[in-house]
């Protein structure tokens, strides 16, 4: 058996802290995904799979005026000397840089099935074929052999491939960028070259120009699939501040057809442009499964005539069905409005950065005028070295004679060259190239060409040194290179940019017979044009069933109370505007805004209210999601954070700014394992403390900074709150100040009050505190809330019983001590929920 190898005896053991490694290895490994893979560099807009891809193809000489070359050919190059990783993820990103709906300038051209806006996918890569695009041949990769940029080695070191590529565009801004890396995003729309150019002019010619000039050379995004961006507050918020929604919709005209039964026509609703990275395939059939499920109304047919010429999406309405309403409906429903998420981050100085669209073209500009530099230093460089030896040729030339009776007389080429050197003072470099030159160059059409060439050579480095020595004759050049791209690449703006929504205005009526269709509907037209109703103040009060109630502040408001089930009770009343969004949170980690003057008025023949459920998007109802909060923006919400707590332990504190500018569909501001929920949601300062409770009785208190819980993305899973032992959940989650109680009770019934400041302060993570104990070993914690002496709590039992219960009447007691019986349950009954009543 041979001898085991035994590592440990040369005594070169290193005892490492086990956290300290895994901190370590993480953040290299985060950094390396973060820089090496997922955001882009802001100097040339590039990932480097993209830049590799791109670099590739010009060593492979793949010029926009030779012949395509296969798919499969530059992937493989791609593969085996830059990119060490999986083929298909190459061709993917291949693929986008061809795609005409994916970037507005593609940096490769195609030939052959690059997929389609259908989401189609593409053909194999041995099936399709690609080179360089003109724009990015000239405007990415002409400068790359002038040592204008770093080269580095490959993975090998047996190739050398650049770190950045010498681009004379802001490519970041033009394609624009999305990817996620570890902890953070980017999401940066596509722009309009010429715009991006005017820009770049202007902060060149005015480095302190203002934000509202700079913003009216560059209004806002221009994607390639067109569309309408509606209302600049959101640009303007993306590009002061590097994060920012942006609301899109899609092109919608109104026409005439013909109907597809009978003679007459009908009024059609026609899509010719759909919001950026939308599926058109599967926005058709969202739109026909809410035709089905009677959720669109007023649709009679539906069908893509879409060919090469461009997109058209008809919508065929039935008769006396008004045109505006449908389309507002598809509006809110389907992805024909959506929302942008901008996300100005980039690498700079191999950090990632999040920009204002100021500190971008700034970024940019210190990166070209470096490049300039470099390039012109090069130029210069290589004329000064051609003009030595052409002077020196020019000087053997004028002495002929002399240097034939030197060459006669030299024994070998050593001692020629050093009589050369010796008599003609010249250098080893010219003596050099004297030697080598043809006999054809004594003619004396070769001497005159020799002279115009030392003329030529003297022109331009004078130029080039005056371009190095002077900063305003290199930001001169600079813009003229900008100017010459712009006429050759620059075309129209393909995003219309709307104000800020006032009222709801109906799309222009085309097609043939269109007056009399709106001298026909003049009334209905006439109201739909008018501006929303003016904001009203109203009560909303919120039930324990999930059941909303609006009721106007002159309404009688004593008569709908009664009208409550006999099991059910309010647990929140608001006071707002109809004007107001309240946002509704989910058990999915969703939130979706609903508008107050949408959820529909309380009256006596309605008691209960409106199932707050069914107010939400079609999204929210088909994956059967629970509400379990529903709020409206406080004033302070800049300063004011929210607490999100998962039913297995996960705690995430968030920013209320996520919560602005929030479309129908809402989105995702808590990422979730597939077992676990979202339970508990919490109001929060800085300073204050929170106290979380599990199932098992135990108690953790924290106090809430940046430390023991930081802000955190929308899409972040959390932290890890509690160590929750073997089949427990958390029960409950508050924040306390010195003087507060907590009432807990148990599912069997027993209850306690306590003081919070006996809860000793812990880190969060720990066990917690053991804050109950229990009668019986089945028994667990049903719910923790903040004890309110004049308040009423209602006891919610598995057998859909509700009994109403003072807090006073409930006994505080000691940490250690157990609770006592505050209701009689019958066999197999448990309390489920405890939440406070409001009168």
């Amino acid at each position: 058996m041979a001898k085991q190898l035994n590592l440990l005896s040369t005594g070169q053991v290193i005892t490492t802290a086990l956290h300290t490694e895994m901190q370590r290895s993480y953040l290299e490994y985060a950094m390396s995904v973060i820089v090496g893979r997922a955001l882009p560099d802001v100097r040339d807009g590039l990932k480097p799979v993209h830049r590799r891809i791109l670099y590739a193809m010009h060593e492979l000489g793949l010029l926009p005026d030779r012949p395509y070359r296969k798919c499969a050919r530059v992937v493989g190059d791609v593969l085996g000397k830059y990119h060490p990783h999986g083929d298909q993820a190459v061709y993917d990103a291949l693929v986008r840089l061809v795609q005409e709906f994916s970037s507005r300038y593609p940096l490769l051209a195609g030939h052959g099935n690059f997929g389609s806006v259908d989401n189609d996918p593409p053909a194999a890569m041995r099936y399709t074929e690609t080179r360089l695009a003109p724009i990015s041949h000239e405007g990415m990769l002409a400068e790359i052999g002038e040592e204008t940029v770093e080269f580095v080695g490959n993975f090998d070191n047996s190739q050398q491939e650049p770190t950045v590529l010498p681009a004379q565009l802001p490519f970041l801004l033009l394609n624009g960028c999305s990817g996620i890396a570890v902890g953070m995003a980017t999401n940066i729309p596509p722009h309009n070259l010429g715009e991006v150019v005017d820009g770049l002019i202007a902060l060149i010619d005015t480095p302190d120009l203002s934000d509202e000039k700079l913003f009216e050379l560059i209004p806002g995004p221009d994607f390639p699939t067109g569309g309408e961006i509606v209302g600049q507050s959101g640009i303007r918020e993306a590009y002061t501040t590097g994060k920012g929604g942006i609301v899109l919709r899609g092109l919608a005209t109104l026409e005439e057809i013909p109907a597809t039964r009978g003679s007459k026509r009908r009024t059609a609703i026609i899509v010719t442009e759909l919001p950026y990275q939308v599926n058109k395939a599967g926005w058709i059939e969202k739109v026909a499964d809410l035709v089905n499920q009677s959720r669109l109304q007023g649709i009679s047919d539906l069908r893509d005539e879409s060919d090469r010429e461009g997109m058209r999406v008809v919508i065929e309405l039935k008769r006396d069905t008004n045109p505006q309403e449908v389309l507002q409906n598809l509006y809110h429903q389907t992805a024909l409005q959506s929302n942008f998420g901008a996300i100005l981050l980039a690498i700079v100085d191999g950090q990632p950065r999040q920009l204002s669209l100021r500190q971008l073209l700034q970024e940019f500009l210190s990166f070209r005028e470096q490049t300039l530099n470099r390039r012109y230093s090069y130029e210069l460089e290589k004329a000064q070295s051609r003009s030595h030896l052409v002077e020196g040729l020019l000087k053997a030339l004028s002495n002929l004679d002399a240097v034939i009776e030197i060459l006669r007389q030299a024994a070998d080429g050593s001692t020629a060259k050093i009589n050369l050197c010796s008599r003609l003072d010249l250098t080893e470099v010219q003596a050099d190239a004297i030697l080598a030159m043809p006999l054809r160059r004594l003619t004396s059409l070769e001497q005159q060409n020799l002279q115009r060439e030392f003329e030529e050579l003297s022109q331009q480095i004078d130029l080039l040194q005056r371009l190095l020595s002077d900063r305003h004759e290199l930001l001169k050049a600079l813009k003229k290179d900008l100017r010459s791209l712009k006429r050759k690449y620059s075309d129209a703006r393909r995003t219309k940019i709307l104000e800020e929504p006032k009222g709801t205005v109906a799309p222009e009526l085309k097609g043939r017979g269109a007056e009399g269709q709106r001298n026909r509907g003049t009334e209905e037209d006439e109201e739909s044009l008018k501006p929303s109703e003016p904001a009203q103040e109203a009560i909303l009060e919120f039930t324990q069933r999930g059941y909303v109630r609006r009721i106007n502040t002159s309404g009688k408001k004593s008569k709908i109370e009664n009208g409550l089930h006999d099991n059910d009770f309010l647990i929140q009343t608001v006071l707002t505007d109809t004007d107001k969004d309240l946002l509704i949170l989910t058990n999915g980690g969703k939130v979706y805004p609903v508008k107050v003057g949408e959820i529909p008025p309380t009256t006596g023949r309605s008691p209960r209210g409106t199932p707050l459920i069914t107010m939400l998007s079609n999204t929210a109802q088909g994956a059967q999601e629970d509400v379990i909060s529903r709020f409206l923006l406080p004033t302070n919400f800049e300063t004011s954070q929210i607490v999100l707590l998962t039913k297995q332990g996960r705690i995430k504190r968030l920013a209320l700014e996520e919560f602005t500018n929030l479309t129908r569909r809402g989105i995702t501001i808590l990422k979730l394992k597939d077992d676990d929920r979202l339970s508990f949601t919490q109001f929060t300062i800085p300073g204050e403390h929170l106290i979380l409770a599990s199932s098992g009785g135990r108690v953790l208190r924290f106090a809430v900074n940046d430390e023991q819980l930081p802000i955190m993305g929308r899409t972040a899973m959390g932290l890890q709150a509690f160590r929750l032992l073997r089949n427990q959940q958390m029960v409950g989650c508050v924040n306390v100040s010195k003087d507060d109680q907590l009432l807990l009770v148990t599912q069997e019934g027993y209850a306690k009050r306590m003081i919070a400041s006996q809860l000793r302060a812990a880190n969060r993570g720990d066990l917690g505190t053991q804050a109950l104990k229990f009668t019986s070993k089945t028994d667990n914690l049903a719910a923790m809330l903040k004890a309110i002496a004049s308040s009423e709590v209602a006891l919610v039992t598995n057998k859909d019983r509700v009994v109403r219960i003072p807090v006073e009447t409930v006994p505080i007691l000691s940490r250690d001590v157990k609770g006592e019986s505050i209701i009689q349950l019958s066999r197999d009954e448990k309390i489920i929920t405890v939440a406070e009543v409001r009168a």
